[in-house]
């Protein structure tokens, strides 16, 4: 019996980088996967991909930012599967992200940046709790950053705000055996990574313990134990995987 079995997971962001892999990865280990996206094609590419692998996916398209269409995505999985038994909040604004300052960037892209990077945990939490609740529990992973521990402007404010929301969630949604935790990758090597930072990225290593960056698969151990039975008493926590690039005491 693989560790997934009969368990329902929706994977946000799922079309492509560590999505994808977290989606196939899952899939692999015997969980039904709703690869949930804003890109139908690419979407669909995966789910697609999956089956054809001897694996269980559907795609359903979703904006993260819209209690709506959370709630339509939370709708169309219980309808396919009965149920829902955990959420990975990886879905955010990256690849094409726009660099300036805090003080400067243009208000309202500022605000729509924080309702996909940030809002987008909580709208989607909101969506699923119940039907985890009516399943006896559930786990919910978020995609937090190393960004959150050095100086990255908007995007490491965002998340900073999911390592909160992590740990407030977890307190909320404890009495309902639902678990919450956060992944913090570091310089992990990604075609997002590559356009935002191109050689610079590389540059990093150099400080880093493990001298290399990350790759995708890294990140998809962290996320099979934090939704796995193995993380049954783990909630409320932020897991680096980063090559030992930050230090938290």
């Amino acid at each position: 019996m693989s560790r997934f079995n009969d368990k329902v997971i929706v994977v946000t962001g799922a079309a492509q980088g560590i999505g994808e892999v977290y989606a196939g990865g899952l899939a692999a280990e015997g969980a039904s996967v709703v690869v949930a996206d804003l890109n139908e094609e690419a979407g669909d590419r995966v789910a697609k991909q999956i089956r054809a692998d001897g694996g269980d996916a559907i795609f359903v398209p979703v904006d993260v930012s819209s209690p709506e269409s959370a709630k339509a995505l939370a709708d169309a999985t219980v309808a396919e599967y009965g149920g829902l038994d955990g959420l990975i909040n990886n879905a955010a604004i990256y690849g094409d992200m726009k660099f300036d300052l805090l003080i400067s960037v243009d208000w309202d892209y500022y605000k729509k940046f924080l309702d996909v990077n940030l809002n987008g945990a909580l709208v989607m939490t909101r969506a699923v709790y119940r039907a985890m609740r009516e399943r006896g529990g559930g786990s919910i992973v978020n995609q937090s950053s190393t960004a959150a521990y050095l100086y990255s402007g908007f995007y490491g404010l965002a998340k900073v705000g999911v390592n909160g929301l992590t740990q407030q969630l977890a307190h909320e949604l404890g009495g309902m055996n639902i678990r919450v935790n956060a992944i913090a990758p570091g310089p992990t090597d990604t075609e997002a990574t590559r356009t935002q930072a191109g050689d610079a990225a590389k540059e990093l290593v150099k400080e880093m313990a493990l001298k290399r960056l990350g790759r995708p698969q890294d990140m998809l151990g962290a996320a099979k134990f934090l939704l796995s039975d193995d993380a049954a008493w783990v909630t409320g926590q932020i897991l680096a995987v980063d090559g030992g690039q930050t230090f938290r005491l």
